[in-house]
Order: C-alpha cells, then structure tokens, then sequence
C-alpha cells in the first residue's frame, strides 16, 4: 500500500526504441545514406526530418521524390531495411542510463513495454542483444494501422498492458515520437538525439536517461492530464 507521501507509480512505461533504449540512429542515418547515395541523391542536414523518426516506408517515399528516377518504392524501402538490419546485426549498444533504469522498474514490478516504428525483424535483432525479458510487450511497425507520429502505437501498447494512456509514461528521443505518445495522451521523457525537442507540460526533456528514475516517472504518471501544446 502506498504511503500518503508517496508518489503513485506509472501503470507502465513504454520505451521508443531507435536512439532511445539502443544507440541505432548513426546506423540508421548510415543505412539511408548508402542507398541514397547509389539512388543518385546525398545526404545533408536538410533531410533530417525525413529521416529521424520516421518509418522505413515514409523514408523510402522521400528518397524516391528527390531522385527523380523510376524505381519502386518498395525496392527502396527494402533496401533501406536490409541495409539497416545487417548494421543493427552487428552494432547495438544501449544508450547511457537505459540497463539501470529498466532493472530499477523491473525491481519495482513496474509493466515496461517497447513501442516502435521499426519493423518487427528489426525489433527482434535488438532484443537479442538488450534482453527480451524486460518487455511485458512490443509493439512494432506492424502492429498497427498507423505508426507514429499517429498515436496507435502508443495506445495499442496500453491497451494490451490493460492501462490507461495517462497513466503510462512514454519514453522518447524524436519530436515524432513525442507527438504520437503525447497523442495518445501519455505523458512523456524525452531525451533528444538527433532533432531538438522542446519541453512543454506533460514533457520533460532531460539530456540523458541517466538523470531519470522512477521517482521522476512516478511524479509524471500522477501530474493532471493536460491536452497536447497547453501552456501553463
């Protein structure tokens, strides 16, 4: 039973996965790159929203407009899969803070879930790594009509875990990602790696995972709800 002082605990977290709880975007970045570049096309700062956070088919679209040339999307959106699998194959590692916060909440017995636009080949690569037995669950590109910056993903996963989305803490590196779980009305921690993200209510930003805990999760979990975008 919890103590009048003590915070309530998230229902869940639900983790992003690339730039979040593994350090894949360079690899990403890298994937697209190559295909770009036999495409025809390089990569600049320019591309960025094109790339970060999104799903392979939405990266895949982009790169087929800006080369101009005949060839299938779904060409494209292969080999930029199989171009990022064969580096997340060989490359994972978990970004600052994510082994000691995933242990501190599996001590708690707290449900944690991943929710992602990766692929599900993708997901399954990583997870040999980083261990399938922190996840109660995983929601992949797959799993849902929409991915993000929808909010499918994010209320898929709560309505699996049996919780309600205000009361699951999202974690997340992309202002995409932020918009889908904010969305689906959860309350977020958003560490950037790549895009800046802007704290708003309902979103702290914090410059690593390693300055989060489930004190500070918990202190989210319990906060008002507040729509996406309100201003205090």
């Amino acid at each position: 039973m919890h103590s009048r002082n003590a915070p309530v605990r998230p229902s869940a977290v639900l983790f992003d996965m690339d730039g979040t709880l593994v350090d894949t975007e360079h690899l990403w970045w890298r994937a697209v790159a190559e295909v770009a570049q036999d495409l025809g096309h390089r990569l600049t700062d320019a591309d960025l929203p094109e790339v970060f956070g999104r799903p392979v088919g939405h990266t895949a679209a982009y790169l087929r407009r800006a080369v101009d040339r005949p060839v299938p999307e779904a060409r494209i959106a292969a080999d930029l899969g199989s171009a990022f699998a064969a580096r997340v194959a060989v490359d994972v590692r978990p970004r600052p803070g994510v082994v000691r916060l995933l242990a501190e909440l599996k001590d708690a017995s707290v449900p944690v879930g991943l929710v992602t636009a990766s692929p599900r080949h993708v997901v399954d690569l990583v997870l040999r790594t980083l261990g399938h037995e922190w996840f109660a669950l995983t929601v992949a590109a797959e799993d849902t009509a929409r991915t993000k910056p929808a909010p499918d993903p994010y209320l898929t996963a709560a309505e699996r875990l049996g919780a309600e989305p205000r009361t699951c803490v999202a974690v997340e590196d992309s202002p995409l990602g932020v918009a889908s779980a904010r969305a689906a009305g959860c309350p977020v921690v958003a560490v950037p790696s790549a895009v800046p993200i802007a704290a708003e209510p309902g979103t702290v930003v914090l410059s690593s995972l390693e300055e989060a805990d489930l004190a500070l999760l918990s202190r989210l979990a319990a906060a008002p709800v507040r729509a996406p975008g309100t201003r205090t």
